[in-house]
């Protein structure tokens, strides 16, 4: 009986810890197409083709399942908090408004929901990205 029991709460324990680390897995994987995404931007360096690059990012992560959803929402809000800082320093020159700020989060928002990100897509953007 003990050893039937120890069976049950063995294969119990390792259903839920393998459901973590599948979630931590899928949270690494969405940080690194978050990367991707942001290295691609800063190459391209293509004047309007910032939303782009933030709903393609939201949106390669959020297809590795829940924890690449949450990997991006954590980086895409650390990443507009650490924006609104510099504002707040730079006293507005960085060239990033509240107007600015409300269009990434929407193209954040629009990736992870499943969207297509080529709504985004810039004419003339080069087809490597």
């Amino acid at each position: 009986m003990k050893l039937f029991t120890g069976l049950i709460f063995c294969s119990l324990f390792l259903g839920v810890s393998s459901r973590w680390y599948s979630f931590f897995g899928e949270a690494a994987q969405g940080a690194w197409d978050m990367w991707r995404a942001y290295s691609d931007m800063r190459e391209a360096n293509y004047i309007g083709a910032d939303k782009y690059f933030h709903a393609r990012g939201n949106y390669d992560a959020a297809q590795r399942g829940p924890g690449g959803a949450w990997a991006a929402k954590v980086i895409s809000d650390l990443r507009e908090n650490s924006q609104r800082v510099t504002d707040f320093f730079r006293h507005g020159s960085s060239g990033h408004g509240a107007e600015d700020s409300k269009a990434d989060q929407e193209a954040n928002e629009w990736g992870r929901s499943g969207k297509d990100p080529n709504h985004f897509r810039p004419d003339g953007l080069p087809d490597k990205y």
